[in-house]
């Protein structure tokens, strides 16, 4: 295993926190919206949705 091997596997770990940490605080700006337009732009539902199928 080169050094090589092991920048590209701490890369994707790093991108993959990321990514999560950005999901986190998309929830959250959501949820702090008035209910009337988290219904009128189909959150939570269509995360949900997105959630159960895996993406």
């Amino acid at each position: 295993m080169n050094g090589y091997t092991i920048l590209r596997g701490m890369q994707h770990y790093v991108g993959k926190v990321r990514t999560m940490r950005n999901e986190i605080r998309t929830q959250r700006f959501m949820n702090s919206l008035p209910a009337d337009i988290r219904k009128d732009i189909g959150w939570p539902d269509m995360y949900a949705e997105r959630r159960s199928r895996g993406n």
